[in-house]
């Protein structure tokens, strides 16, 4: 048997026997991915196969697609012991390619975040970027890593490695870059991320995930009533279009100080013009400085009872409260809207702009160095 058909069919069995434990418990009212089908996945994308595959444990149940090596789905348990999916997405391969701008669970880059007026200048050469965001480029541009099919390298039902190579040139970056993602589960509910890259040529790569939570439940109507703690003591200043102007700005005294637990709700709508820039909060928080992988957020809803954990090895955390979401946006799963500040994103990442703000961490890449980062989201029950 060919091995990417051995995996495809592994990954069909994980999930349909993960649909039918959660079928056969029972369970009421909870917010499950259980009607994500495999065929709906099953789709050809610019020339490429695309598949849904399934990773599940005792703790979590997860589907992905390696469209964008995205999450599709992240079931958590909560303090009824229900299952509760807290990601948004789509049912469908189709349907997460229309909508690709919205990012749902996917690895965004070459670039995750914004680079100002889409250009930026390495040992001498300026490269100009595909502008997707105004006049700056957002997440690696139209032609970001979100939007291409990876392949699968290993699959099991703990563990999946996805990788892409992204040619010299691909929307503006220079330099053929190798680049590898693994999704794997631990005995603690953990989720993690290792990204792995190399290049041929001097370039910049910050790559993070872009899934959107809510630990109510994917479709619940808002994430106000979460509870955020965050080890920043400061935040990277933003101008009008949400670009950093170079300076960072201390949270003590402000609605950004997220030190000790606050309800998202609770300061959003301060009168403070970082606010009024981002229509809430979109702003990279500058993480206190640590040895290697540790605990810099956590994320608490008290209806489900879910904690979320979150543990990198990056300096920065883009905190984004959904400000952007309306209830035009296409349906999500199961038919499902989802509304103003009813999802946030928690990206682990290097700096926003950082190629053209020389006092940030650096996101430079040469040949023969190897680009590492990980990122942990755990979860318990409280």
């Amino acid at each position: 048997m060919k091995r990417n058909v051995f995996i495809a069919l592994l990954a069909t069995a994980s999930l349909t026997y993960a649909c039918q434990q959660g079928a056969n418990k029972g369970e009421t009212g909870a917010t499950t991915s259980d009607s994500i089908e495999q065929a709906s996945f099953d789709a050809v994308i610019d020339g490429k196969d695309v598949k849904l595959y399934a990773l599940q444990n005792d703790r979590l149940r997860v589907t992905l697609t390696n469209y964008g090596a995205r999450l599709v789905s992240l079931n958590v348990k909560g303090k009824e012991g229900e299952e509760t999916d807290v990601i948004l997405g789509y049912d469908t391969a189709d349907e997460f390619k229309q909508n690709a701008s919205n990012y749902y669970g996917a690895i965004v880059g070459r670039y995750g975040n914004r680079i100002g007026n889409a250009s930026f200048t390495l040992d001498g050469a300026t490269y100009e970027l595909e502008k997707n965001n105004g006049e700056n480029s957002l997440h690696g541009g139209t032609n970001g890593v979100f939007n291409k099919v990876w392949t699968v390298e290993q699959s099991s039902d703990r563990a999946i490695t996805l990788a892409y190579t992204s040619p010299d040139g691909e929307a503006g970056y220079p330099g053929t870059v190798t680049m590898k993602v693994t999704y794997s589960l631990t005995d603690e509910g953990g989720l993690v991320i290792d990204y792995e890259g190399s290049t041929d040529k001097e370039t910049v790569l910050n790559l993070t995930n872009h899934a959107y939570f809510n630990l109510n439940g994917e479709g619940d109507s808002t994430i106000l009533d979460h509870e955020l703690q965050i080890d920043a003591d400061a935040i990277t200043e933003v101008d009008a279009a949400l670009i950093p102007t170079g300076k960072s700005l201390t949270v003590a005294g402000t609605a950004f100080d997220f030190r000790k637990p606050q309800t998202i709700g609770s300061r959003i709508d301060t009168d403070n013009e970082q606010l009024k820039v981002g229509k809430g909060y979109d702003h990279n928080f500058e993480l206190v400085k640590g040895e290697g992988f540790r605990k810099v957020a956590t994320v608490y809803a008290p209806k489900t009872g879910i904690e979320m954990q979150i543990l990198t090895t990056e300096p920065g955390l883009q905190f984004y409260s959904g400000n952007f979401m309306t209830d035009s946006d296409p349906k999500g799963k199961g038919g499902k809207g989802y509304p103003f500040r009813s999802a946030f994103c928690l990206e682990t990442q290097h700096f926003p702009d950082s190629p053209n703000q020389p006092s940030f961490p650096s996101t430079v890449l040469k040949p023969g160095e190897q680009y590492t980062t990980k990122t942990e989201y755990r979860f318990f029950v409280k």
